[in-house]
């Protein structure tokens, strides 16, 4: 598909070593990550566990479709009211929020606006991007990866992205539950046969990057749900009264939703092999 020959000159200077050129699964970490590992690939898969990704899941099990905006501010507003949708409120408004537990216990529900300024941004960043843009979180993890090995030629391109959180300043926290969730869905292409992984060279087809967070995976399925209950994330989400939204994003591959977006929308979509085309 879109990966780049394999020129000496091309894939080793500063630039193209962090596209991560060679590899035809990618990691990086943010927006920033994103636009330099996204380029070329077939598909972005956006990770997002506390909990973007997650509630998208949580939404599409419900048969909602959900449409990602950067920011809740007037033009979410308007944005909603165009696609009469309702509008995701903060988490203590009583009604959907970026809370995986508002959105499971809502009443009815057809057409949902989530602003998230971490999965949704990167989500707008990259739709323009790549031919496809995926959201994946723990709950879906096997999904995304059996339906991108499923309807994705074998040699396509896969730029994993996990989203982190921010700091007050605004910049990049790489956030533990995001590097799991991202090896969740690594695995997951791995145990699908995507990309010819050798237990004993990694380096074969996947990006260094994306063979450690696979690897983080690994040593944390065990104890997934008091890693994700102890991690920075989780504790200041349980701190605030959300420790339900912990234990829904710790619920590993309990959803077989794959959240594609497509025309600017995430619509419900369970995997079934061979029965998706890209771009349908």
């Amino acid at each position: 598909m879109n990966a780049p020959q394999s020129n000496p000159r091309h894939t080793y200077s500063a630039n193209a070593a962090h596209r991560q050129l060679p590899f035809e699964v990618r990691l990086d970490w943010g927006l920033k990550g994103a636009r330099t590992v996204a380029p070329g690939a077939d598909i972005a898969v956006v990770v997002d566990v506390l909990s973007f990704g997650t509630c998208v899941s949580v939404a599409l099990d419900r048969g909602v479709e959900v449409f990602p905006y950067p920011w809740r501010d007037t033009s979410a507003e308007d944005f909603a009211a165009h696609h009469h949708a309702q509008l995701a409120g903060p988490r203590d408004g009583g009604g959907p929020s970026l809370s995986p537990a508002s959105i499971r216990g809502a009443g009815p529900l057809d057409r949902l606006v989530l602003p998230s300024p971490n999965g949704a941004q990167l989500c707008h960043a990259l739709a323009g991007q790549v031919p496809l843009v995926a959201v994946a979180c723990l709950r879906n993890a096997a999904a995304t990866a059996d339906w991108v090995a499923a309807n994705l030629p074998g040699d396509a391109v896969v730029a994993v992205v996990a989203a982190g959180e921010r700091w007050p300043d605004g910049t990049l926290r790489p956030a533990v539950e995001d590097q799991i969730g991202a090896g969740a869905v690594i695995a997951g292409l791995v145990a699908a046969g995507k990309g010819g992984y050798e237990a004993e060279d990694g380096r074969h087809g996947y990006a260094p990057e994306a063979a450690a967070a696979m690897a983080v995976f690994e040593a944390a399925e065990p104890r997934l749900r008091e890693l994700l209950h102890h991690c920075s994330s989780g504790r200041e989400l349980s701190g605030a009264g959300y420790a339900a939204d912990v234990d829904i994003a710790a619920e590993l591959d309990g959803s077989t939703s794959v959240a594609i977006l497509r025309n600017g929308a995430f619509r419900p979509e369970a995997f079934a092999s061979g029965t998706e085309q890209p771009g349908s």
